[in-house]
């Protein structure tokens, strides 16, 4: 019992108690419950008691009661005594994790304060209860007295006469390694030194908690002298005292040696100046072996009040594995020293690769105060080592904050406009048995939308009805613009299949429209575009479409392109958006068409800025005439938010806490009505599902979401693939992420929209692609791993807003509540982002590169000048003039902006020269005539106009729509005699690749299927680089040709992903291999896509890649071209594949797919003459109908095109290579050279080779 105050607060901490009615069930789990039933007068309890309440219910709510308002009093824990929860404090929790009493932490509370000495820090620490058993011996205090007067730096309060002098004395002299003569002092001193360190942790970290920035750095300070027994003042080389022996030490420090001064020394100076030259080298090794960093910071204004850090380190020490052991850890804090408070902390580790990388950055956020302070200081400081400090002045002297943005739309009090407002019973019919009244906002916007032509920015919450308003504004242009394309781009695929979905089955089929989807999954031939009425597209595929828009007239013919979340133009995916709105706009005024521009985004902080952007023109009062940019607080549904903080440094332990308070909230907030609850992987969503269900099982309520008959639940569960999934839907839990089959999440979509289930448990990109009803949402931390950076960096904060917004759907639901669990330190983040709209700014700087290498291969840019009126279009431009200091500049005086902008461009051509992918002119060439919309600043741009012209390697990268480093790439590594196994080598280090992830401990992962794959006969690979992405997409490669089985699930979506990219990456190695006449490398290419597609290797039999055929029987098999040529005669090729032992029903699935496979009837005419060209004929001559590959390993449908190459094989010259894709029946002309094939036409040869199929390729002699 008399304990019983600290065990509470470390279950309350660890998530095992929460409210009194399982603090009291806790208690009868311990021996203390059954002594009280058996010994009931020991403890205070009469047998009338036990009598009256044979479970001692009573008796043990009172002693939690009794513990539990102790622990409100220490503040440790917050004990609200109505409802009978507990809610964790930070006292609580450091007091649980560093094992203090309580009494401490309410001593702590009384003497802990901002300003301490050390004397009065370790006064406090002599005081903490942990040392109540320290007692002072009569013969002792002699000896005290002379330790304090000799080994005590510090003030001594409470002299030896007292316990927490004693304990004073024997802390310091420990540091000072002074010697005890008693043996019992020597027993209390290790006894201090065993407890101190722990209570110096716990009142640090409780001080970095409450923002006192000298309070600690003494501690952290005191930390380390305790754990080192070495003084912050003493040399930094006492840390060294097993290589270092006293006495240099000493010298060290009487010629006041410091570490600078031994940095700037040779160790034959050391040597020299301490009389050992033999020990110089040892000193001058451990004085590069101390930690020391270097740092450079970027500060971002994003609004006035918040300012973004982006901290650069750099190691300027020697790692040495074991002096540094596995990892350094830092302690990163931002401080107003003026304020005495600390406004940002955070651990940093640095292991051996974050050192070998060399520069790392981090960024985060900060509150700013006007008027500004001078400057902030950044520290970071070693958790271990002493003297290892780097500290950085942030001036804020020539910071420029950008301006007041103006203020929200004013939801006007309109009555609803009622459907027949369309005045089309055509359109009035889509929407009749959904509502019968637009809502607010669309009501507001409608006259904009649907009786003119402006362009129109409406920024609004998630849930306020953007797509009825985008549907709107395609409405008039079917009406005012028949003929005319309409764009809509979504910035997620998640997002175009919803919509493809919703209109195919609506919208389209209903008015009968023809709608086409452009993504990496969809590319339609020029026929369907063409014809089509709506396309759909992500922002990667339109641009790579637009690039070529002067050649494209389905492009010309666009008039209105829609955006919806326009606001993810911040992101990482912003600079696509910001290049095809600028480029739409580009074309519309060059083609003299008006092409409407539409964007949907949330509430927007800059949205002025984003429609002057636009081409939104201002009316009288400055507001623009298409601007709507609403709070968000106009939600048709109320939103109830909650945030709650939760501690813990390490992701993994945080997310596991915050389970148990997940199921609470459900149990809270929405008992019976449905509930989505977001987490950061796949592997979440499973720990997830299996705690609530846990949670679930000790409530004795197994079922409470589960809404369906046992036997309905069986047919559901005999379609459900995914064990997991499974396993969570007997439960009424569903999981929904990326690497469910495609079956699998239609099942748990149904039932969870027609609310069989209660729980849904998904990533946080369903936010994005579906529209599902939801009373309840749970965003359980708002982190993921990102692989680039090796570390949890935060969702942007339109992911969570997102993610709240899927809280009481319109239509569905009158209300709904949202619960953010967040990591503490990031609480106050949040709360003030999620209340408020966030800014959007600029990105395209960071990839301006590939962006003004597309506008030169298509010729929209020939000069430097060209470049510059370019970029006065870009949303970038604007922001750098309304946020200078964002993007590092500090003025917007008109020379430093073009100063800026020519150093910019100066830089990017560079680049782009370098890689091989421009030519730049050193003659000169005339200024572009493109037009700007212009602006001053273009006009005094002191930049040469020297012509830019475009490489092949330029041309080829923007058609295939390639990072420029890899076609640098392809520059360094495609050559005349390139082997197979190196052109699979570069496709891995292609930069599109940079991005694979590599999650936590992945790297062990990929190291042993890197060691199957080498068993297996693979090629070899480097274990040593197993954390890098272009490995992890190496083995995935191998894996897939050998038929291993992947590690983990999440390994089956990364080689669909990778999959997706290697195509084209490979058809532009093709291509640039091809423009150099380089036989070997196109076809080891060709060869690799024909492995890729099914999934094989060259060297196994072509027969191998029909199903159900091993090795073995493809021995018995006739070759493939042979098998697909009798599938002509069913019966016969039907026996033919019998004999390998497939039993009769495989036998005629091979059959089946034989003669679906192409064989080729190749013909050769010659035309005009011998200086003429060849007229190939391609014709299939089987029953092969269309152009859909058969390729049952890749992850997408294929098309299947062919590569017809006129080559001189003897020479390894190719003459001329075309590629064609058909239906049935192909041609193709083949140009002859004279003076290629003259004299060599007898060994000239024309090779028909598949993107497909290996086995099939063809070789004619000419």
């Amino acid at each position: 019992i008399s304990s019983m105050v600290d065990n509470l607060n470390a279950e309350i901490v660890l998530g095992t108690v929460t409210n009194m009615r399982e603090g009291c069930r806790w208690l009868s789990y311990t021996y203390l419950y059954t002594r009280m039933r058996k010994n009931p007068l020991a403890y205070g309890i009469t047998w009338n008691a036990v009598n009256d309440d044979p479970s001692l219910s009573l008796a043990r709510r009172d002693i939690v009661t009794n513990a539990a308002r102790t622990l409100h009093e220490c503040k440790m824990t917050v004990f609200d005594q109505k409802s009978g929860n507990f809610y964790i404090t930070e006292l609580g929790r450091v007091a649980s994790l560093y094992y203090l009493k309580h009494a401490s932490i309410s001593l702590y509370n009384e003497k802990l304060h901002p300003h301490m000495s050390e004397a009065d820090i370790i006064e406090m620490i002599s005081l903490s209860s942990e040392f109540e058993n320290i007692n002072v011996r009569e013969d002792e205090v002699g000896e005290l007295g002379d330790l304090a007067m000799h080994g005590c730096p510090i003030e001594v309060r409470g002299g030896p006469e007292n316990s927490h002098g004693k304990v004073s004395i024997l802390l310091q002299c420990f540091v000072s390694r002074a010697r005890f003569d008693s043996f019992a002092l020597t027993m209390d001193a290790a006894y201090i030194a065993d407890n101190a360190p722990r209570i110096c942790r716990a009142l640090f970290e409780l001080c970095l908690k409450r923002g006192w920035c000298s309070m600690a750095d003494s501690l952290l300070n005191l930390c380390k002298a305790l754990e080192h027994r070495c003084w912050s003042y003493e040399h930094s080389l006492r840390q060294f005292s097993e290589i270092l022996r006293p006495d240099i030490l000493y010298k060290l420090e009487n010629k006041n040696l410091t570490v600078p001064r031994l940095q700037d020394m040779s160790s034959h100076e050391i040597g020299s100046i301490l009389r050992r030259p033999a020990i110089g080298s040892v000193v001058k090794k451990a004085i590069d072996t101390i930690p020391q960093l270097d740092l450079s910071v970027k500060l971002h204004p994003i609004t006035r009040s918040v300012l973004q850090i982006s901290l650069t380190i750099a190691p300027l020490f020697t790692w040495d594995s074991r002096v540094h052991r596995g990892a350094l850890k830092w302690w990163i804090w931002v401080e107003d020293q003026s304020n005495e408070h600390i406004y940002h902390s955070e651990v940093w580790m640095m292991t051996r690769k974050v050192y070998e990388e060399g520069t790392h950055t981090l960024a985060f956020t900060i509150p700013i105060f006007e008027p500004l302070p001078p400057q902030y200081y950044i520290r970071v400081i070693s958790d271990e080592w002493i003297g290892s400090e780097a500290f950085l002045e942030a001036s804020f002297r020539n910071l420029i904050l950008p301006e007041r943005h103006p203020a929200h739309t004013q939801l006007l009090d309109l009555d609803p406009l009622p459907l027949q407002a369309l005045q089309n019973p055509g359109y009035e019919s889509l929407y009749r048995g959904k509502f019968t009244h637009f809502n607010p906002i669309q009501t507001q916007v409608f006259h904009t939308l649907y009786h003119t032509d402006k362009n129109v920015l409406l920024g609004a919450p998630t849930g306020s009805g953007k797509t009825i308003c985008s549907e709107l504004a395609i409405f008039r242009a079917f009406d005012e613009h028949p003929g005319k394309k309409i764009v809509y781009i979504a910035p997620l695929k998640a997002l175009v299949n919803e919509r493809v979905k919703d209109w195919r089955r609506g919208l389209c089929k209903r008015l009968n429209r023809k709608l086409v989807e452009l993504t990496g999954d969809f590319t339609p031939d020029i026929q369907s575009l063409l014809a089509a009425d709506l396309i759909i597209s992500t922002p990667e595929k339109w641009d790579g479409v637009s690039r070529s828009w002067s050649s494209r007239s389905y492009v010309k013919s666009v008039c209105l392109i829609v955006f919806d979340e326009i606001h993810l133009l911040g992101g990482d995916r912003g600079p696509v958006i910001e290049v095809i709105v600028s480029r739409m706009r580009y074309i519309a005024q060059e083609t003299d068409q008006t092409v409407r521009i539409v964007g949907l985004s949330t509430a927007l902080a800059n949205a002025r800025d984003l429609a002057d952007w636009m081409g939104i023109p201002r009316d009288m009062q400055g507001h623009g005439q298409g601007l709507f940019n609403f709070r968000p607080s106009v939600r048709p549904v109320p939103l109830e938010c909650h945030i709650q903080g939760y501690s813990g440094k390490f992701y993994c332990p945080r997310m596991a806490t915050m389970n148990k308070p997940a199921y609470a909230a459900i149990q809270t907030h929405s008992p019976g009505k449905p509930a989505l609850v977001f987490v950061s992987s796949r592997r979440q969503t499973r720990i997830t599902a299996n705690d609530l269900i846990t949670h679930a099982v000790a409530d004795e309520k197994p079922k409470q979401f589960l809404r369906m008959e046992d036997f309905e639940l069986e047919d559901v569960l005999s379609d459900v693939k995914d064990a997991a999934l499974k396993h969570s839907l007997q439960f009424g839990i569903g999981l929904h992420h990326a690497g469910l089959t495609v079956r699998d999440r239609e099942i748990v979509e149904e039932l969870y929209v027609t609310c069989k289930i209660q729980i849904l448990v998904c990533t946080s990109t369903l936010a994005w692609g579906m529209n599902f009803p939801s009373h309840l949402v749970i965003v359980k931390g708002t982190e993921y791993f990102d692989a680039k950076q090796k570390r949890y960096v935060d969702f942007p904060i339109t992911d969570v807003l997102q993610m709240m917004g899927r809280a009481g759907r319109p239509q569905f639901d009158k209300s709904g509540v949202a619960v953010i669990m967040v990591h503490e330190p990031k609480k106050s983040f949040y709360k003030k982002f999620l209340y408020e709209p966030f800014p959007v700014e600029s990105s395209l700087a960071d990839v301006l590169q590939d962006h003004i290498n597309a506008e030169i291969a298509s010729g929209t840019v020939t000069s430097k000048q060209d470049v510059m009126e370019y970029l006065t279009w870009t949303y970038f431009f604007r922001r750098i003039m309304q946020n200078p200091s964002y993007y590092g500049l500090d003025s917007v005086d008109k020379e430093e902006v073009a100063a800026f902008l020519s150093g910019l461009i100066e830089d990017t051509l560079e680049d782009l020269e370098e890689a091989g992918c421009i030519h730049i002119s050193d003659n000169g060439g005339g200024a572009g005539d493109g037009s700007s919309e212009g602006d001053e600043t273009s006009a005094d741009v002191a930049t040469s106009n020297n012509e830019i012209v475009p490489l092949l390697l330029g041309r080829v990268a923007s058609f295939y729509y390639l990072h420029y480093a890899t076609a640098a790439l392809f520059r360094d590594r495609v050559h005349r005699e390139m082997s197979l196994q190196e052109s699979f080598e570069t496709l891995c280090e292609a930069a599109e690749y940079d991005e694979m992830p590599v999650r936590h401990n992945e790297e062990i992962l990929n190291a042993e299927l890197g060691e199957e794959i080498m068993e297996a006969g693979g090629w070899e690979v480097d274990a040593r680089e197993s954390d890098d992405p272009h490995f992890k997409v190496n083995v995935m490669f191998q894996a897939h040709f050998s038929h291993l089985p992947l590690p983990i699930s999440d390994y089956v979506l990364d080689t669909k992903s990778a999959l997706d990219q290697s195509v084209r990456i490979l058809q532009a190695m093709i291509d640039v291999a091809a423009e150099e006449g380089w036989l070997t490398p196109v076809l080891n290419c060709t060869m690799l896509l024909q492995m890729l597609s099914q999934g094989a290797w060259y060297t196994q039999p072509a027969t191998m890649t029909l199903p159900f055929v091993s090795n073995k029987m493809a021995k018995k098999l006739p070759t493939l071209p042979k098998l697909v040529w009798y599938s002509r005669d069913f019966k016969r090729a039907l026996g033919t594949i019998r004999k390998c032992g497939l039993p009769e029903k495989r036998a005629a699935a091979v059959t089946k797919i034989c003669s679906s496979l192409p064989l080729l009837d190749v013909k050769i005419s010659k035309k005009d003459g011998k200086s003429g060209s060849l007229a190939v004929e391609l014709c299939k001559d089987n029953f092969k109908k269309g152009s859909n590959a058969y390729a049952p390993r890749f992850p997408k449908v294929k098309q299947e095109g062919w590569y017809v190459v006129l080559a001189a094989e003897e020479t390894n010259k190719i003459h001329e290579l075309k590629r064609v894709s058909f239906h049935n029946r192909g041609r193709v002309m083949v140009n002859l050279n004279n003076s290629s094939v003259d004299g060599t036409a007898g060994k000239t040869k024309l090779l028909v080779c598949s993107d497909t199929y290996l086995g099939l390729d063809q070789e004619l002699s000419i």
